[in-house]
């Protein structure tokens, strides 16, 4: 293995009901968690979305609603989810951008905090982008010289991630091994939210990349104008970007 690993690597991926994160649902997931010792193990749920799965959706990676009308609920496999990725740090194929914030709004939903500064998240997409751009079909055949079987099938699509990381890792010298440099080389921008709706200026400082507030400092609109913050509660943002608003918030009164 070319991965240097001081902590358990969890690599993960979705299948959904769609792409918008804060109304989509999770329909299958699977994890692969690689030790550093280079033991794996995997689990792969499939979970019933509580509501329908567009036909185009289904089309694309083979599950329908008779597919998980028996399956679990998330909230009811989330002790499973928090119990494996605890203490690990997140890896996936475009996860920095869909799977990362997906799983934090079905956790939080469920009553699972999710604290995106206890993880590293590293996205092989993002380097395969840097190096190679293309997608995971191509990527897998690049690095690893195999087919992709059973494309948008979470398992398949999780193993041959893991793969690729691996691979490139191995393959280019200026690509590190260990987890926290792999995680900046592979982020590309560095939001304050998961959803890149919380920027940060110059000088470290929250502020908002939308709206009327766009470009200003979140601290100091909550401190001259506390009604936005309550707007933002109630209008329809991600779970995890209303909870920076009120970390924000709250250290705005000190």
């Amino acid at each position: 293995m070319n991965l240097k690993l001081h902590k358990p690597l969890c690599i993960f991926d979705l299948e959904t009901t769609g792409t918008n994160i804060g109304k989509d649902r999770i329909v299958e997931i699977c994890i692969l968690k690689v030790n550093p010792d280079s033991s794996r193990e995997s689990k792969t749920w499939k979970v019933n979305p509580e509501m329908p799965i567009p036909k185009e959706c289904s089309e694309i990676h083979g599950i329908y609603d008779e597919d998980v009308k028996d399956a679990p609920t998330f909230r009811e496999i989330a002790p499973k989810i928090v119990e494996m990725i605890t203490g690990s740090d997140l890896g996936g194929f475009n996860s920095n951008r869909f799977d990362v914030p997906l799983l934090a709004e079905e956790l939080l939903r469920a009553d699972f905090d999710f604290d995106l500064s206890k993880f590293k998240l590293v996205d092989a997409q993002t380097i395969f982008f840097k190096k190679e751009p293309r997608n995971l079909g191509a990527a897998y055949q690049f690095y690893c010289n195999k087919t992709l079987e059973n494309a948008h099938s979470a398992e398949a699509d999780v193993m041959a991630t893991f793969e690729v990381l691996d691979a490139q890792v191995g393959k280019y010298e200026d690509v590190p091994n260990e987890i926290a440099e792999l995680s900046t080389f592979s982020t590309q921008n560095k939001f304050a939210d998961l959803a890149g709706m919380i920027h940060y200026d110059e000088n470290g400082k929250e502020i908002f990349a939308f709206g009327k507030y766009k470009g200003q400092k979140v601290k100091d609109v909550f401190q001259k104008d506390l009604g936005y913050y309550g707007w933002l509660q109630n209008a329809d943002f991600p779970l995890y970007t209303k909870k920076v608003f009120t970390k924000i918030q709250l250290s705005s009164k000190f």
